[in-house]
Order: C-alpha cells, then structure tokens, then sequence
C-alpha cells in the first residue's frame, strides 16, 4: 500500500458501512434489540453505527459482523457497485481503526458472489488489533501472508511469530490478537473464506 493506503474521509466510510449493516439486518430480518443481544454492542452503538455518526473500532465491527454472521470484510464492500469480476486499484478505498491506526483495504471485487476474500492490512509499529470474538456461526477461515516486516498473531492460547513472507492458515473458533511489536510498520495479506458466499445487491 503506498498512495492508496491513505484512508477517504472518515464519514464517507462510515456511511459506507452504515449502509453495509443496515442491509444486512434487513436481509435477515433481525431487530437493533435482536442484533445488540447476538454481537454484545449496545443497541444505541449499532444505531449510531448504522447511521453512520459513529466511527466504530475494528472490534465493535468485528462483533457486529459476527452477530451478522459474515467475515470483517464485508462490512467495507460498496452497494453502490455493480458486481463485477474485476477490482481495479482505483476502486478500492482504506479504512483506518480509529483505535490501533491499522489500515485496511479490500482487494476482494465489490459485491462478487464469492466464499472468498482477499484484504490487505498495514499494522503500524508497536500497534496491537485484540479480536475478542470467538466461535462464529458460519465457518471462517483466514491465511495470512506477510508481505512486509513482521507480527505475532495470537489465537486463543497460541502465538505465531511470521516473518516476511510467511504464511498463517487457521479456523476463526478463538479470540485472536495481532501484534507489531517491531519499529516499522508491517504488511500482510489476509485471505478469507467463509459458508456464506457474499451475493450482489441491486
């Protein structure tokens, strides 16, 4: 990520995902009270959320996305894209953790059916992203392949050490951390594949 890493305005993303998790609600008919009870966010943050006058961490989303039942990633797709095959580097915008700072970008084309996702993160020196979740009700998958400097990825009890160009697979059952403990910042690849394949909105 070099030019493209500078994240778009933080309302436009958020609308973005305001959008995301208002549809996604919606397609499964569940309530602000039902959502809020399944994810363990405050039915007020899910509303400021899906009224994007919020500018939620990557673990508030993260748990919504859980009690949505689809990966991190979907939640940074645009409905406003037509499903095409392609991404093009122009089409993709970064979104910045208001919390750790971390960058991450969709490669992944918008709105594709696909059981896969591709994402690319930069996680800034002495950065540390705490995923709290644990078992998830659809079956996730990740890999990660470091592009660039390294960190430790902790899930449940156990803790990788990646280097430069090292690659993690592992199931989403456990809570899991990422960690920079290095002065630069560091880059990876993080390949997603999940039960529920994402299907194109109109």
């Amino acid at each position: 990520m070099q030019d493209e890493a500078v994240a778009p305005l933080p309302e436009a993303i958020n609308l973005r995902i305001a959008s995301r998790v208002r549809a996604l609600r919606a397609e499964l008919g569940m309530t602000l009270d039902a959502l809020a009870a399944k994810c363990a966010v405050s039915r007020s943050m899910i509303s400021l959320v899906e009224r994007g006058e919020s500018s939620p961490t990557a673990v508030v989303l993260d748990k919504i996305a859980t009690g949505l039942g689809v990966p991190l990633a979907t939640l940074f797709d645009d409905l406003s894209k037509a499903a095409n095959p392609v991404s093009h580097r122009d089409d993709r915008t970064s979104w910045r953790d208001p919390k750790s700072g971390y960058v991450r970008r969709n490669i992944s084309p918008a709105n594709f059916p696909s059981p896969l996702q591709i994402v690319e993160v930069v996680l800034p020196a002495g950065a540390s992203v705490a995923f709290e979740t644990g078992a998830h009700d659809v079956s996730i998958h990740q890999q990660i392949w470091v592009q660039q400097g390294s960190i430790e990825v902790t899930l449940g009890s156990t803790t990788h050490r990646l280097a430069q160009d090292d690659c993690l697979a592992m199931q989403l059952t456990q809570p899991m951390n990422f960690c920079n403990r290095t002065r630069n910042s560091a880059r990876y690849i993080v390949v997603i594949a999940s039960d529920r394949a994402r299907a194109p909105r109109r």
